[in-house]
């Protein structure tokens, strides 16, 4: 039997029971456009992630001792371990422009014009964290002074919101009060400092200078002076370009004479970061995300496939006498095998083919609800195609073979 032929006639079975192969039909294109709904929203969400990461890479490199296998993002579970000294020859590597160190300052509360707000920590680091345009007014603050810098929403914490030459006082968690001048406060876009990474986040942050806010000291085991130790430190290259040298002569350094080196617990371990290798984690861990909802849509798929295999199986047995038929004028096994299998491809490829416009009209309508941009993945609409076929190929197969090994004689006799 020719293949148009065989199409013909699959067609025609098809639009002769409309409802029942809607209704087959309707299981793949709920399947088909669950996994472009969940494909798109996932394209659209990595898109407007690292399109926001990406936009505010800086030529950094994040140094950290953590727990081994700790997860969580750049200072994870830190330990102090960097002394002075540390950071005294991390300035000398070649490539490195500047390295700003960060420490916590324990703090009970921070109290401005009468109001006192709870705050369990305030950041210590150098003026260099910060860049001159992550301001909207004022500037760093100096090493040496009693000043502070604010993000906007430790400054809204106060009511009027703070503001540049207003005063407040730290009361530190010795019990001590720090009375300090707000000489900055950060832009609503602006990181946080140098070592954010991937932003700032949106919690109320305080900045401080080290010298005089940060009292955490140990003995170096190279100097045998008492020195400040930090958790975190961020080494900045001199560009891009000397990033990736810049990092290797890092972890050179940490492994073989630093003081971190000896300082360090023997369960942690060294972690160097790069702003695209937290980049290419968060990427991973927004595939990761995209691929498990995906997996889930997929279930509707299957049931799908099993609508089709059940509707094909009782095709077969209505219309057994016509395949007797068919076998007695001359058919071939493999005739009535096409003929039935083609009906189920088609019956798998309509709902693909649906499935598409219905999954893109989902995705637009979640990614309209969450702020979204949507981004299409194409690809994934040939794949649906092509899954599509592949559902009613499998589907189909059971029932098509049933179907050619059917008895001409027997189906003759079939009421």
């Amino acid at each position: 039997m020719e293949f148009a032929e065989s199409l013909r006639l699959s067609l025609r079975s098809i639009w002769g029971h409309k409802l029942r192969s809607a209704l087959t039909t309707l299981g793949v294109v709920i399947g088909v456009a669950a996994v472009i709904t969940f494909v798109t929203l996932g394209a659209s969400l990595r898109a407007d992630v690292l399109g926001q990461v990406g936009a505010d890479r800086t030529p950094n490199v994040y140094v950290w001792a953590g727990p081994e296998g700790e997860n969580g993002g750049p200072g994870a579970g830190a330990q102090p371990v960097f002394t002075t000294h540390d950071l005294d020859r991390l300035r000398n590597l070649s490539g490195v422009e500047s390295v700003v160190p960060r420490g916590v300052v324990p703090t009970a509360a921070i109290s401005a014009g009468g109001e006192t707000v709870a705050q369990r920590q305030v950041v210590a680091t150098s003026p260099s964290n910060f860049e001159s345009g992550e301001f909207s007014t004022g500037r760093s603050f100096r090493e040496g002074r009693r000043e502070v810098v604010l993000n906007e929403q430790a400054a809204q914490l106060f009511d009027p919101a703070l503001s540049v030459g207003g005063n407040v006082t730290l009361r530190l968690a010795s019990g001590e009060s720090v009375e300090a001048e707000v000489v900055g406060l950060l832009n609503a876009s602006a990181s946080g400092g140098a070592f954010e990474g991937l932003g700032g986040g949106s919690e109320p942050l305080v900045f401080v200078p080290t010298d005089p806010f940060y009292r955490t000291t140990i003995e170096s085991p190279t100097t045998g002076e008492s020195q400040r130790v930090y958790p975190t430190v961020t080494v900045v290259a001199e560009d891009f370009a000397a990033v990736p040298d810049a990092k290797t002569e890092v972890e050179a350094y940490l492994t073989n004479r630093s003081d971190a080196a000896r300082l360090v617990p023997e369960s942690y371990a060294f972690s160097v970061e790069t702003d695209q290798d937290l980049v290419d984690q968060l990427k991973e861990l927004l595939n990761t995300l995209t691929n498990f909802v995906t997996g889930i849509a997929v279930i509707s798929l299957v049931v799908g496939s099993i609508g089709i295999a059940n509707i094909m199986l009782v095709s077969v047995t209505e219309r057994t006498k016509e395949i007797g038929i068919m076998k007695a004028v001359g058919a071939q096994n493999r005739d009535v095998l096409q003929l039935f299998l083609l009906e189920a491809v088609l019956l798998g490829a309509f709902g693909a083919i649906l499935g598409i416009p219905a999954g893109i009209g989902g995705a637009y309508a979640a990614a309209q609800y969450i702020g979204l941009s949507l981004v299409l993945p194409f690809e994934w609409f040939a794949i649906a195609v092509v899954v599509g076929i592949l559902v009613g190929v499998v589907a189909g197969l059971y029932p098509a073979w049933s179907a050619a090994k059917t008895d001409p004689i027997d189906a003759l006799r079939y009421e």
